[in-house]
């Protein structure tokens, strides 16, 4: 084909896949941070035996689960300011990131939210819980112990949907990747180094997760 591999332009700018590379990581432990924290409550509302706080919860995760994430991004960056509000793109990324991901991470800890067997809430009531004392001290930790596999995938998953940011502009590692393809024209060579790092990051994420989900392993 007469293509002769040359990574010297690559390297030349690694620094600059290594700043979008840990831009990346900032915008997806941000994103599933929030993204946690409104999956729980929406899956305590998925749970909820009133009506009120079920049908808006399941409506929230119906709309954003069948939501590309794509579409999400685009229309929180261009049609919020035409609604009046002013966010930098690098905010409008995470927001859209945190609400997609509640989206997963709801349908997750409902699951464990049902794995808690009731006579563990039952015993804290007759010990003089309040229910939000249960929650927070007995059904949470054990929830979040047994949904740590998916968990993990759920955040492996979101770092690698942080490559959806350069549609907008923001500066992560595919954006820095792009920038060195239009400048050294080396394609195969821009593309082949952003994949190994996405691939040795998320083997090194994978690794830590286990690690952690090894050492919070309820034993049995």
């Amino acid at each position: 084909m007469g293509y002769t591999l040359n990574f010297a332009a690559v390297w030349r700018s690694f620094d600059q896949l290594l700043g979008g590379l840990l831009l990346s990581l900032g915008l997806a432990f941000i994103s599933i941070l929030i993204g946690a924290l409104i999956g729980l409550l929406v899956a305590f509302a998925l749970t909820a035996k009133s009506g009120w706080a079920r049908r808006p919860a399941g409506l929230y995760v119906t709309i954003i689960r069948n939501l590309p994430i794509l579409v999400l991004v685009l229309f929180a960056y261009f049609a919020l300011p035409q609604m009046g509000f002013r966010i930098s793109k690098i905010q409008s990324f995470v927001a859209v990131l945190s609400i997609y991901s509640g989206a997963y991470l709801a349908e997750v800890f409902r699951a464990g939210l049902l794995s808690i067997p009731k006579g563990l809430s039952e015993a804290g009531l007759a010990i003089g819980l309040t229910p939000m004392q249960i929650r927070g001290s007995i059904v949470a930790p054990l929830m979040f112990r047994n949904v740590l596999p998916s968990l993990s995938s759920t955040v492996i998953s979101l770092f690698k949907d942080t490559s959806l940011a350069a549609a907008i502009a923001v500066p992560e590692l595919t954006f820095e990747a792009r920038k060195i393809n239009v400048e050294s024209f080396r394609v195969i060579e821009t593309w082949l180094v952003t994949s190994g790092l996405y691939v040795v990051t998320c083997v090194v994420l994978a690794a830590l997760l286990r690690f952690v989900e090894r050492r919070l392993a309820i034993p049995r």
